[in-house]
């Protein structure tokens, strides 16, 4: 059984609403309480010797927009959330990875194919994935070799017409990116 079998959304919705869970100061050990500070709720530690306050902030991840004849390459979810569903190639940062290097890396890992990093297309937030809001940083590239296959984290990949996309999107970050992405070869 892998972590995969276990995925619950409603549950990892409540949890990510609930400050991923966390109910201890992790440097001191006291218990965590809900405070209002700089207009937002925070968890402050109890202990007065100890001023741990906790910051939720979103996960960043990138990836990138590849076209081929106007057509865009998108790849079929094989993990939750949203098994199936369509999405930019794209994946949470790793500790020590620039964005740029986590585009390639991401698309590689998913698409079997290398890329060049043109430029920047757009950065987006994300709140509709059950396990963590996020920062999408999504760039423009061009394939440079390999060999298109759905890899790693994905059922199927291929190029799509822009007015004919498949199945549903994944993700609102996803949704928006191709639609600017529309309209920027639209003008």
């Amino acid at each position: 059984m892998t972590g995969h079998d276990k995925f619950n959304s409603d549950e990892l919705y409540l949890r990510k609403n609930n400050f991923c869970g966390f109910k201890y100061c992790p440097l001191c050990g006291a218990i965590l309480n809900q405070q209002e500070i700089d207009n937002h709720r925070r968890l402050i530690c109890t202990n007065e010797n100890c001023d741990f306050i906790y910051y939720q902030n979103p996960i960043p991840a990138a990836g990138a927009i590849i076209t081929k004849e106007n057509k865009i390459l998108l790849v079929k979810r094989a993990h939750p959330p949203r098994i199936g569903y369509w999405c930019v190639p794209a994946g949470f940062m790793e500790w020590d990875e620039h964005p740029s290097d986590t585009a390639v890396r991401e698309v590689k890992e998913e698409t079997g194919i290398d890329i060049k990093i043109k430029s920047l297309f757009q950065i987006y937030t994300g709140k509709d994935d059950p396990r963590s809001n996020s920062v999408l940083i999504l760039y423009l590239a061009d394939k440079i070799g390999g060999e298109l296959c759905a890899a790693d984290d994905a059922l199927d990949v291929g190029y799509f017409d822009l007015g004919n996309l498949p199945g549903e999107i994944a993700f609102e970050a996803h949704i928006r990116a191709i639609e600017e992405f529309k309209k920027q070869l639209d003008s």
